[in-house]
């Protein structure tokens, strides 16, 4: 994956000012290191890294795919995750 381009902050406020434009940003934020809890048995490390999360409004994920564009974990090569989350 191209780092750079990933944690590049130039690349991350571009894409920040055209997610705020869509009208359809919700907000986000980092997220630090995790642990995996379970009942009855030793603590471990969150087996994957997530480093954050951006929640945007889109009808469903395949209209949530229009945001990956110009994303710059995604554009570096990195894995981008969208999830829908319920409807309240």
């Amino acid at each position: 994956m191209g780092t750079a381009i990933a944690t590049d902050g130039n690349q991350w406020a571009h894409y920040m000012t055209s997610l705020r434009a869509s009208g359809r940003f919700d907000g986000g934020s980092s997220i630090g290191t995790g642990a995996v809890f379970r009942k009855g048995r030793a603590n471990t490390a969150a087996p994957t890294v997530v480093s954050g999360f951006l929640r945007v409004r889109a009808e469903n994920v395949d209209a949530a795919r229009a945001f990956l564009v110009g994303n710059p974990v995604y554009e570096a090569g990195g894995t981008v995750e969208i999830r829908e989350l319920p409807r309240t």
